[in-house]
């Protein structure tokens, strides 16, 4: 098996993050700030080791870290956190539905409305399509770090001046850069949005929202929180304001051990080794007639890229892939704007995502066989 769909999770895991998360389910089995008891203030020191940790690798303030159930989550919570009657939204043409359905959402109510930015190769450009769309009601800016369709990297810290400068929320959906490129509040994000079991190498049903602290959002959800119980409104104070109920408690846990890994690893060196692998495979594929590659790959991309096979569908091509046993994702990556974008509407691309873990032996394999597919054999 070689698994090659690491935009959609990384797999495997890291040894330490599976058995952290073991051990938190073993030895951390009380209710985190529920109780007074010595178990529950146990599970408690963990977690907090766990947000700080998150906290020092985003250069964030820890109480400003807020666990949630993956990226999605996130970005409603912050979107929908600072949007007002009458606001207005900028985001770009590369998105995740992630980010285009909580918008399209809003703008269905109490006059909210959005903008979509043109992303180009030049990255003056890209920010000059941005800061045409600014009007006195802009709220916001949000957009991807890099496509998860084509792993085109998005000009985020020039966006993050931009904003800055016209007194509006730079919130950025870091899903496909958290781990791999270098993303840190420092940059003047105003919200980091971020999932735990991508390039952070935590388990699923893990994500993380990271504020600066500079915009108060609403909540989406309200309820127990393990502090100011006697009080019948939410807390105002971070995180407990945006953790309502139980937390993952053993999945967060374990999200901090994946970003120690991240860290001992280096996001740059991280990114060197998927890149090269990610160069290597589509140097190879460019040279194959049957292969349609869409864009090109420079150091402006992320470490993935999609393609399509000519005469088979996405899909029909990562089902030949699946039966020799490479895992690749067909079918429109939940990105509607950026098939759009590309022409791929009606196709889907299919996607090759390397990790950590993917060497050049594996890629190689992987190539044969696309080469023995369009040979038709």
């Amino acid at each position: 098996m070689v698994y090659l769909d690491n935009a959609a999770t990384t797999y495997p895991k890291p040894p330490s993050v599976i058995s952290k998360s073991s051990f938190a389910l073993v030895n951390y089995g009380a209710n985190p700030g529920r109780s007074g008891h010595k178990l529950s203030m146990e599970t408690g020191e963990a977690v907090y080791e766990a947000r700080q940790r998150c906290a020092d690798f985003f250069e964030a303030k820890t109480e400003n870290v807020c666990f949630m159930l993956n990226c999605t989550e996130a970005i409603n919570t912050a979107l929908k956190g600072i949007a007002e009657p009458g606001c207005h939204f900028i985001t770009s043409d590369w998105e995740h539905n992630a980010v285009l359905r909580p918008l399209t959402a809003l703008s269905k109510e109490d006059g909210i409305s959005f903008s979509v930015a043109r992303v180009t190769d030049n990255d003056n450009e890209t920010a000059m399509n941005f800061a045409r769309l600014i009007k006195p009601e802009t709220k916001g800016i949000i957009c991807t770090a890099a496509s998860n369709v084509s792993g085109h990297i998005l000009p985020y810290k020039r966006l993050a001046a931009i904003c800055k400068k016209n007194n509006i929320c730079f919130i950025l959906d870091a899903a496909q850069g958290a781990g791999v490129l270098p993303i840190s509040l420092s940059d003047g994000i105003n919200i980091i949005c971020a999932a735990g079991h991508k390039g952070l190498y935590g388990p699923m049903g893990t994500g993380l929202m990271i504020t600066d602290g500079k915009y108060r959002l609403k909540t989406l959800i309200e309820g127990g929180t393990g502090s100011a119980s006697k009080e019948p409104e939410q807390p105002e104070f971070l995180p407990d304001r945006f953790e309502s109920g139980t937390i993952n408690t053993s999945g967060a846990i374990a999200l901090g051990e994946g970003v120690r890994f991240v860290s001992e690893k280096g996001v740059s060196s991280i990114y060197e080794h998927e890149w090269q692998l990610c160069s290597y495979a589509f140097n190879h594929l460019r040279k194959n007639r049957r292969v349609i590659l869409y864009g090109g790959f420079t150091r402006k991309n992320a470490p993935l890229f999609s393609f399509n096979i000519v005469g088979l569908s996405s899909d029909d091509t990562a089902a030949r892939l699946s039966e020799s046993g490479f895992y690749l994702r067909g079918g429109f990556h939940c990105a509607y704007l950026a098939h759009k974008k590309l022409g791929t509407l009606e196709t889907g691309t299919v996607r090759l995502a390397p990790s950590v873990y993917t060497t050049k032996y594996e890629v190689s394999l992987f190539l044969r066989a696309v080469d023995k597919i369009t040979r038709g054999k």
